[in-house]
């Protein structure tokens, strides 16, 4: 967000910079990847922050923005505290390209190419900071079966001779669950319940994010593929905050009410997209089509309101009305917090992120 006493005070850091530049002089610009190569973008020396990252690519894999994964690891970490694939992380769903901006990032297409095209080159930007002690390393796999021709990148960062002892780390992680699981048991008294339209626990939500340690949940996106036909929302948001993980009891510390309202929308979703907010791209643009059919992206930043937790977080959110609908659903959460963290599930092969066609 922008700060004014930060513009008008001294600072006290150096900029700098790594990127894809010719270092010849030339205009060659660019990184090429082949298949199944991993390229260290950046492999930085702390103390420093992390302040923008921008990304353009060209592959000609129109599902290359999930086939390319993301992972960032800190202060020499083995497991990585950011695993996306690239085109999610910057929220691009469903491996398209579109134009859109908010609190956290901002993408735009090339003239003829906005408007939700599969693969089309798109330029992704990243504002969230992103702290680190001793070092920062940024890679890139190429999950292809064919060369990457040309990836260009900044990675804009601070030095600094030192951080506050409890500075946070930034992660984010890439789940999906293709289709979300309706219940279809008996004798559980949770789905009994949810028969009769009433959901007293988060057993069959879809889970959005389980972090322990201390730190700051700060929102998500979701690529929501409309598989059963109707309104596909309604799905109460719940986050528990220190509770004990074997024991989630009921209620949640913050409950909502559905999830366009979560989206802070109402009535459904509109077509737009804000600091916090939005639905940026829909695959049927027609009136209120978009709620019955196809795929949507959406997104809930809580940078205004962020949620602080002391021992541990989990944020789920129902799929449907007390789970009813199986949709393909695919979210990234964003979140800072101390290390080490929670390991995160290994992203899943390529061909098992792809987009329904």
């Amino acid at each position: 967000m922008f700060n004014l006493e930060r513009l008008t005070r001294p600072l006290n850091f150096k900029r700098a910079r790594v990127s894809s530049y010719d270092k010849s002089g030339g205009n060659a610009d660019a990184w090429p990847i082949a298949p199944g190569e991993t390229k260290v973008l950046a492999d930085l020396t702390g103390p420093g922050v992390i302040s923008h990252i921008w990304f353009t690519i060209s592959s000609p894999d129109h599902y290359y923005l999930r086939k390319l994964a993301l992972r960032i690891y800190w202060d020499g970490e083995a497991n990585p505290s950011v695993s996306c694939p690239v085109g999610d992380f910057f929220g691009l769903g469903h491996s398209v390209s579109m134009t859109y901006s908010c609190a956290l990032f901002s993408t735009s297409c090339n003239s003829g190419r906005d408007g939700g095209s599969v693969g089309d080159g798109v330029a992704m930007n990243c504002w969230a900071p992103m702290p680190f002690r001793k070092s920062a390393r940024i890679e890139i796999t190429n999950e292809q079966d064919t060369p990457v021709n040309s990836f260009y990148f900044y990675i804009d960062y601070e030095i600094h001779k030192s951080l506050p002892e409890d500075t946070l780390y930034f992660h984010a992680m890439w789940r999906r669950e293709n289709p979300a699981t309706v219940p279809d048991g008996t004798g559980d008294p949770a789905y009994e319940e949810m028969l009769k339209g009433r959901n007293l626990t988060d057993k069959y939500n879809y889970l959005i994010l389980d972090a322990e340690g201390r730190g700051t949940y700060i929102g998500m996106n979701m690529s929501v593929d409309n598989l059963c036909g109707d309104w596909w929302g309604e799905g109460d948001d719940m986050i528990f905050i220190d509770r004990d993980p074997e024991n989630y009891t009921w209620p949640p510390d913050l409950h909502g009410t559905g999830s366009e309202d979560y989206l802070c929308h109402a009535w459904g979703m509109q077509h737009t997209h804000n600091l916090h907010c939005g639905e940026p791209w829909c695959e049927i643009k027609e009136g209120n089509l978009h709620h019955s059919k196809g795929k949507v992206c959406v997104y809930r930043y809580h940078v205004a309101d962020p949620i602080p937790f002391e021992k541990s977080i989990r944020v789920s959110i129902e799929h449907g009305h007390a789970n009813d609908r199986a949709n393909d659903i695919a979210t990234v959460a964003y979140w800072y917090q101390t290390e080490p963290h929670k390991v995160f599930a290994p992203l899943p092969p390529a061909e098992l992120r792809l987009p329904r066609e």
